[in-house]
């Protein structure tokens, strides 16, 4: 599996992913998608540096908003202040990266002292006091209304005045493959390899002679600066800062998405932060019930997946790339039926008990996929449990199936690799 992962920090890698960023926005040209994929690029720099302090430090942090925040509203104080003369527009995130980076410092040294559990109710206390000073100090904050900017000033350099939303997607793409590229090769560094072993046995690692609270400390301050980066680039995105990005419902989204993502590989949180712009942006204005349907992914995930999408991928490419993959095709179909029996059946239950809850003055019907259900009408209701149950009575044995079936494929690749090694 750590083949695999080098594997894909390979040059090559890189100039496909910064191909992606770079004709994204000619495939997905409405405003709205170049407005998603920025969201993309802010929340990939977000969720890979709370992937430093979780995933490669065991730092189960619960504000990571504050630094992102606070990163956001020095950027927008500097660029109504400097913006356009003394500071040039495309600096400004790095302004937010040395602020977060600067409280860091402040704050890591208490947080970092302790560990597990501990530390997560220091970071938990700090983020509250926080977010309690945003409406306290209107004069940093801005009070109910936020800061707001403008991010058009100054003379244009070679035609960019960063008023069109493709020139801001693209100054947030090479901020983003810059930082991801930064914040892999840390990764690769000695400091980044004794994190894990902090992470893994901090005991062993101050036996031998390193101060684990100074790792600790060392990298919350550069996962500090990057989710400064994060901030100014939002900043910049959407010209207002609100005392909502240092509230405790942002860092739950970077702890969430960094873990349905896959917090132990490196690639995971990029997933994560696709799928948190998806969501928060998408799928909310679909329906309702949106932050339910968030819980239950994150339930089955920490029940069949505890290692995130990152994990499912990393392991079916492994079995692909010793020609495993193809005898599990019928068990996949079958759980992809199953599982699509249970999704539409539950769905549309909820759908409709929402309907009930919070939209029955516009009638009964609810519009579901095309089709619509009556809540007034039994029918609807005895079809969508029927489906549910059906499929959920169906799944078991497609899923004892499978688990036999990759079993039996993991021992196979396991004694080849056995066999190999011994000749």
């Amino acid at each position: 599996m750590s083949r695999l992962s080098a594997r894909l920090g390979s040059p090559w890698v890189w100039s496909l992913f910064a191909l992606v960023m770079l004709v994204a926005p000619q495939l997905f040209t409405s405003g709205l998608s170049v407005t998603m994929l920025s969201q993309m690029g802010i929340a990939i720099i977000a969720c890979l540096s709370y992937n430093m302090l979780l995933g490669q430090g065991g730092m189960l942090s619960f504000g990571h908003a504050v630094y992102t925040g606070l990163g956001a509203f020095v950027a927008i104080h500097a660029l109504n202040r400097y913006g356009g003369g003394v500071l040039p527009v495309s600096l400004v995130p790095l302004v937010g990266g040395f602020a977060g980076m600067g409280f860091a410092v402040l704050f890591g040294y208490v947080t970092t002292r302790k560990s597990g559990t501990t530390f997560a109710m220091i970071t938990l206390g700090l983020a509250e006091l926080v977010f309690a000073m945003s409406l306290m100090i209107p004069e940093f904050f801005g009070g109910e209304g936020g800061v707001s900017g403008n991010r058009v000033m100054g003379r244009p350099v070679l035609g960019v005045t960063f008023g069109p939303a493709t020139q801001v997607y693209y100054l947030i793409a090479a901020y983003t493959l810059v930082s991801m590229i930064l914040m892999y090769a840390f990764t690769q560094t000695p400091l980044g390899r004794m994190l894990n072993a902090v992470r893994d046995n901090p005991e062993r690692v101050e036996f031998i002679g390193y101060n684990p609270q100074r790792v600790r400390y060392t990298a919350f301050i550069i996962a500090g600066f990057f989710a400064g980066i994060s901030g100014g680039l939002g900043a910049l995105t959407f010209e207002i800062v609100t005392a909502e990005v240092v509230g405790a419902a942002r860092s739950g989204a970077y702890l969430l998405f960094t873990f349905l993502g896959g917090a132990t590989f490196f690639f995971g949180p990029i997933i994560g932060a696709i799928l948190m712009v998806l969501a928060f942006v998408l799928l909310s204005e679909f329906t309702q019930a949106w932050l339910l349907y968030l819980g239950l992914l994150f339930l089955f995930m920490v029940m069949y997946a505890p290692g995130g999408i990152a994990s499912l991928v990393m392991m079916n490419l492994r079995l692909a790339l010793h020609g495993k993959l193809a005898r599990l095709t019928s068990s996949y179909a079958g759980l992809l039926i199953t599982g699509l029996m249970i999704l539409l059946g539950s769905a549309a239950l909820i759908e409709m008990v929402y309907h009930l809850q919070l939209s029955s003055t516009s009638g009964s019907v609810v519009p579901f996929l095309g089709l619509p259900l009556d809540t007034a009408a039994p029918l609807s209701w005895l079809g969508a449990a029927l489906l549910l149950a059906s499929g959920a009575a169906a799944f078991r044995p497609v899923q004892k199936r499978f688990g036999l079936q990759w079993d039996a494929a993991q021992a196979e690749i396991e004694h080849a690799l056995q066999a190999k090694g011994g000749a």
